[in-house]
């Protein structure tokens, strides 16, 4: 009898699925790579092109042509380095209040219920509190610590203390204002690090002998040294590069270096000095760029203890 049923067709094994294999891994490569598409091009609009503008500027004069006066300009006037001074003090001293406060609270909100109302607000207060900043900020401190602030005035009706009006318009109140926002930007990132510990260490240093003081100077604390150094670093960056809340108090003046750029590129006494003010952003991009290069090194060192 004959079989009516064909037999079956027979190929080559793995033929068509190392085909198919291969076109579906380009498929998802293209498919990721146009995916970065979008962030390519903000990076290319917001950060490659003005940083080459900067640049270039910085190196031309007013008609276009090569020179080295700005950079001289910018290393021999002693208000342009006054100005540098000022801003790494400010940012130094505002980035170091800003890491112990903050990393404070991010271990009291650590140590509370990870579930509870508390550390649900804190984390929700300080992502909103990081980014407020410029005018607003500004106002809020005007209105309240200000000349005629209502906690200046309650004090000075209900004690003899008399508080100095201008005391917010110096680069003291500008650390205290600097400063509130510092403060939850560090709870931001330096929380995740603090929940990085494990039960696990401090159980295995126990278990060896160690005390608390143990733990922290041999575990705990080499484990967080690289995270709340590159906070550290981070809060310096935001401060340095700070500008609306500066020009927001300190009206009169161009005592920062973001205020020193404002001021040669809208004055209207001096023309010609917008080169100038390019080579001062060229040295704030110098900076900065040291700076972050330093906290890719060290985040590189404190992303080995998260694996």
């Amino acid at each position: 009898m004959t079989d009516l049923v064909s037999p079956p067709t027979t190929t080559s094994p793995g033929v068509g699925s190392a085909h198919g294999g291969a076109d579906s891994g380009r498929a998802r490569r293209i498919g990721n790579y146009a995916g970065l598409l979008p962030f390519h091009a903000y990076v290319l609009i917001f950060l490659v092109a003005p940083t080459l503008i900067v640049t270039l500027g910085a190196f031309s004069t007013s008609s276009g042509g090569f020179t080295l006066d700005n950079l001289d300009t910018l290393l021999t006037r002693q208000d342009f380095i006054d100005a540098f001074v000022a801003s790494i003090e400010l940012s130094v001293v505002t980035a170091i209040a800003g890491a112990v406060f903050g990393g404070l609270l991010a271990w009291a909100v650590l140590r509370g219920d990870p579930n509870g109302l508390f550390r649900q607000l804190v984390i929700a207060g300080a992502g909103v509190l990081a980014q407020f900043g410029g005018v607003m900020l500004a106002f809020a401190f005007f209105a309240t610590v200000g000349p005629r602030g209502f906690v200046v005035q309650i004090i000075e009706s209900a004690t003899p203390i008399s508080v100095d009006p201008l005391w917010l318009y110096s680069l003291t109140g500008l650390a205290v204002v600097y400063t509130y926002f510092q403060i939850p930007l560090m709870v931001i990132v330096f929380l995740p690090s603090l929940d990085g510990l494990r039960q696990e260490w401090y159980d295995a240093s126990a278990s060896l002998g160690g005390g608390a003081w143990a733990f922290w100077r041999y575990v705990g604390g080499p484990i967080l040294a690289p995270s709340f150094l590159g906070a550290l670093l981070l809060l310096f960056t935001n401060a340095f590069s700070a500008y609306a809340t500066a020009a927001a108090i300190i009206s009169q003046g161009c005592t920062l270096v973001t205020l020193q750029i404002a001021c040669q590129m809208q004055s209207e006494v001096v023309l010609g000095q917008e080169n100038v003010g390019k080579a001062l952003a060229l040295g704030m991009i110098v900076i900065v760029s040291v700076v972050m290069a330093i906290y890719a090194l060290i985040q590189r060192r404190a992303s080995r203890w998260a694996k």
